[in-house]
């Protein structure tokens, strides 16, 4: 990994300074585009527009899509890992029946 190096991105019009490394800079910058989205759609509904607590609310919104998203990739993986192995276990029977 290379030396980390300041990346501006900002959120809301503020402006912040992270250290990243160069091969990290791209996706550094489209999690910063992202959140900056949910943070200004919190901040269109808002009733109590506070920096921290829309900064807050979007890391709820961006953690629970996560959560449910890997929650989801389980249950297909489980789901194609039953479907495989059901699979191989027919195979092996036709090929024992095969060999007889």
């Amino acid at each position: 990994m290379s030396a980390a190096e300041p990346v501006n991105v900002k959120l809301l019009d503020r402006e912040f300074l992270v250290a990243c490394a160069p091969e990290e800079r791209a996706g550094l910058l489209a999690a910063a585009a992202l959140i900056d989205g949910k943070m200004r759609e919190i901040r269109a509904n808002a009733k109590t527009p506070g920096f921290d607590r829309i900064a807050v609310l979007a890391a709820l919104g961006v953690a629970h899509e996560l959560l449910d998203l890997r929650q989801r990739h389980d249950a297909q993986a489980r789901t194609l890992s039953d479907g495989l192995g059901t699979l191989r276990r027919k195979l092996e029977g036709a090929l024992l029946t095969h060999l007889k």
